[in-house]
Parts: structure tokens; sequence; C-alpha cells
């Protein structure tokens, strides 16, 4: 069965995608629930092309192992768009945190007093801040590269043969 698999690129390259979406979002939820690192709303908004990355390939695998490898290439095209876009946000977030452009005025160190008090029972996590580097990159900035891989895979997918 693995032999099958591997022999069917499409449906390597949506597992393959699945996986990273899975690793991605585990990867999330650990560094907030175990460690303790509270995200910002771009990091909130970050998540959701992964949770539809994962819906979505878990469908395309199901499609790929009834032998309709057409809709998962099709699929894969789509994967690797909506991925291309979530490394474009993840840049921009990234960006953000290096002030090399201006972020959301509701998550960033400018302060806009012209409408209600903020609710000061919760934290404040500004987008403008990196919680954490690791080799120099934060979290926004390793999930524009991990977007844009991704994305590489969906489409070297599409492109495959079954056989």
């Amino acid at each position: 069965m693995l032999k099958d698999i591997l022999s069917n690129r499409p449906l390597t390259a949506t597992l393959m995608v699945l996986a990273i979406g899975v690793v991605s979002i585990c990867s999330a939820l650990v560094f907030e629930h175990v460690l303790g690192f509270t995200p910002c709303e771009l990091c909130y908004l970050q998540r959701k092309p992964w949770y539809f990355i994962i819906s979505f390939t878990l469908l395309l695998a199901l499609f790929g192992s009834k032998g309709q490898v057409r809709i998962v290439k099709w699929g894969l095209i789509l994967a690797g768009i909506v991925l291309l876009g979530e490394a474009a946000l993840a840049f921009w977030h990234a960006g953000i945190e290096w002030k090399w452009w201006p972020g959301p005025s509701s998550c960033t160190g400018a302060v806009n007093m012209t409408g209600a008090l903020p609710d000061l029972s919760k934290r404040v996590v500004l987008c403008d801040e990196a919680a954490v580097r690791f080799l120099g990159l934060s979290f926004a900035g390793w999930n524009a590269i991990v977007s844009l891989i991704t994305a590489a895979i969906a489409f070297w997918g599409a492109a495959g043969k079954k056989g």
C-alpha cells in the first residue's frame, strides 16, 4: 500500500501538505497552550488558512484514495494558491515586526484614543513585537518559509503523474 501511495505523486503531495499543516497548527497550539506564548491578532489570522488546508487536504486524500487523480491535482493547485496567500500574509506580519511597514492600528504600538477605552483586563499582545526569534526569524517569518515550501509541494504534486 505504501508503494502505491509513493508511486502516486498527487496523493503523496496531498499527504505531505496535510502533514505539514497538522504540524504547523500543532506547533502553534503548543507554543500558545503549553509554553505560554500569547498570539496577536495577526497570528490568529495566519492560522485560518492552515485550518482550511488541513480540512481540504483530508478531503483530497479521500478523493486520491478513490483514484480521482484529476480532482486531486486541481485541489492541489487551489491549495498551493491558498498557501501562497498564507506566505504573503506571514511575510506582511514579519515585515510589521521588523518595522519595515506599519501594521493595523488595532494591534500595533500605535495608540488610537478616538474610540472606546481598551479592555484593561486582557493582556495586550502587539503585532509589531515578535514574541521570540529562532535563527533570526519570528513565528511569522518561519510561517512564510514553511508556507512557500508547502505551496511548492502542492504545485509539484499537481504537476505529477500517477504511477
